[in-house]
């Protein structure tokens, strides 16, 4: 089993960018549908493996970062949450794995495969 990493990452790093207030109003909603898009993706994958905690946390957050229907908060308020977001997706970095395929699979565990079909 892989590790997601590089979703979490990205949104990460467009979060931490976030923090700085001189930002175009365009970066945050670009910084809505990245965020949107990929902690939908992550709680489809905590889905997939079965994690309902993770479930909730990254849909909740998915639905927070919402482009469509809009959470509308103040510029402090929107910090500490991103601040948050930060720490849940590196938190699920550790907690969500990608199943590797068959192929893969089957090569790692072809000797130890070989042996009980003799």
């Amino acid at each position: 089993m892989r590790r997601i990493w590089v979703p979490q990452v990205i949104a990460s790093v467009m979060l931490l960018w976030a923090l700085n207030p001189d930002n175009p109003y365009g970066y945050y909603i670009l910084l809505r549908w990245i965020c949107c898009g990929i902690f939908a993706y992550l709680a489809f994958q905590a889905f997939a493996q079965e994690k309902q905690g993770w479930i909730w946390v990254l849909g909740i957050t998915a639905v927070i970062y919402n482009p469509i229907f809009r959470v509308n908060l103040d510029r402090e308020l929107w910090s500490i949450i991103n601040v948050v977001t930060i720490g849940i997706a590196i938190a699920s970095i550790f907690a969500l794995k990608l199943k590797v395929d068959s192929s893969n699979a089957e090569v790692e565990a072809g000797p130890a495969r070989k042996s009980t079909e003799k």
